[in-house]
């Protein structure tokens, strides 16, 4: 049961006389208890509700077009509290946080509605025999963090006693049907090499359900006082995770007409080899995960490039960066450079000293460091900054650094960018629509 918090107006549930404040019991006799329940029968054309009003229960009859919103509204997006992490695994970056952040930073969500809803992976160790048996009644397709499908090292890297048995929810939802997505956070010493063999294997095993896998390098901040001792990835170490992926990739081509697993863009830097070309990622099913996203922006940049009129020449512009793509981004930037006599492209690596100078990706830059590693520093007509370095919805960096205060200590306007070629060089060319 949840409670209702408003009606729209004119929306068949204004018709049928709900208003707020009652109390949704069922539809169509199943009980609703979350936002899952809710959107899965909502969707039916004929409607039953049970509903409760004043500690008394009535009944209405819906009739309304399917998929047509049933017009309520209720105090949080899951009609529910958001389930918190019960796992304290090894590599989690939150417990690698600097003390004194926003709150909302430290909060670990272990979901698996957010997983349906938003693309949220979900370790599976907060859910029971009976969201098993929903997922599958419904037919929603999930996201799963994996890491190992040894059973006792998987309890060893979340740190709970029940995440190895809870593997067996992944095969129940293979063998349903479900579509799955997973993810591997690479440990060097603890998932890969042959364990990593063995999870590749295993997973493997439940195709075609199996969409997706993402292997990424475990991150490491310089906060890791008192929690397990781990290494980060070297090139030999990249390259050997990416030769065994490569074996996999091979065999399940060959079998399923699909790579199936995927390493992120940092392991091919981590390894200093060229990002595979656009064919290889197939779907670029684990985009949201660092899976593709490089040579995605390279393909788009080369294709704005083919038609692109820069509106003011001469133009300098800089972009700061992490240390991991820097290479990368330069080379593309000297592409145009090369095409538009008058631009100007200067790529500045950022160190990430709030961090640990090991964290090399972008998206980690906070303002601070932007500030005090960019001040002084010729930075011409604008600084291109990635959007994903700003809180969503918002102009805060995770620092809480806004980027009126970065603008106004380096002297210059700030332009965030999409992972997107065609707005990357609109922003480099000075277009804007």
């Amino acid at each position: 049961m949840v409670t209702i918090t408003g009606v729209i107006p004119k929306s068949p549930a204004d018709r049928a006389g709900i208003a707020d404040g009652d109390v949704l019991v069922s539809m169509n006799g199943h009980g609703i208890r979350d936002v899952l329940d809710y959107m899965f029968y909502a969707a039916e054309m004929q409607l039953h509700l049970v509903l409760e009003r004043s500690g008394v229960q009535y009944e209405c009859e819906i009739e309304k077009d399917e998929y047509d919103d049933l017009g309520l509204t209720f105090e949080s997006y899951l009609m529910d509290q958001k389930m918190h992490c019960r796992n304290q695994c090894v590599f989690c970056f939150i417990d690698q946080m600097p003390p004194g952040m926003r709150e909302t930073l430290y909060f670990k969500d272990d979901d698996a509605r957010l997983s349906f809803l938003q693309g949220n992976y979900v370790t599976l160790t907060n859910m029971t025999q009976e969201d098993i048996d929903r997922i599958i009644r419904m037919k929603l397709n999930i996201n799963v963090s994996v890491h190992t499908t040894n059973p006792e090292l998987r309890c060893k890297m979340m740190n709970n006693r029940f995440a190895g048995e809870k593997l067996d929810y992944l095969r129940q939802m293979s063998d349903a049907g479900i579509r799955l997505n997973c993810q591997i956070v690479l440990c060097p010493g603890l998932n890969d090499g042959d364990e990593l063999r063995r999870t590749l294997t295993d997973l493997g095993g439940m195709l075609p359900a199996l969409q997706s896998v993402a292997v990424v390098p475990v991150g490491l901040t310089k906060f890791r006082e008192n929690l397990y001792p781990l290494e980060g990835f070297t090139k030999e170490s990249a390259c050997d995770a990416l030769d065994i992926i490569a074996k996999f990739q091979e065999k399940f081509l060959k079998e399923y007409g699909t790579r199936t697993v995927f390493p992120s863009d940092e392991f091919f830097l981590l390894a200093e080899r060229e990002i595979p070309d656009g064919v290889y990622y197939e779907e670029y099913s684990q985009y949201e995960n660092g899976v593709g996203m490089l040579r995605s922006l390279a393909d788009e940049f080369h294709a704005a490039m083919e038609d692109a009129q820069p509106e003011s020449l001469p133009r300098t512009v800089t972009i700061a960066t992490g240390y991991s793509p820097h290479a990368f981004l330069s080379a593309l930037t000297k592409e145009a450079e090369e095409k538009w006599e008058g631009l100007t492209c200067n790529v500045i690596s950022v160190r990430n000293d709030f961090f640990g100078e090991s964290i090399t990706v972008t998206g980690l830059i906070t303002g601070q460091d932007l500030i005090a590693q960019l001040r002084g520093k010729p930075l011409g007509d604008e600084l291109l900054l990635s959007s994903c370095m700003i809180r969503r919805d918002s102009d805060v960096f995770l620092d809480d650094v806004t980027i009126g205060e970065v603008e106004a200590a380096l002297g210059v306007k700030v332009r965030l960018t999409a992972n997107d070629g065609y707005e990357l060089l609109d922003a480099i060319l000075g277009i804007v629509y």
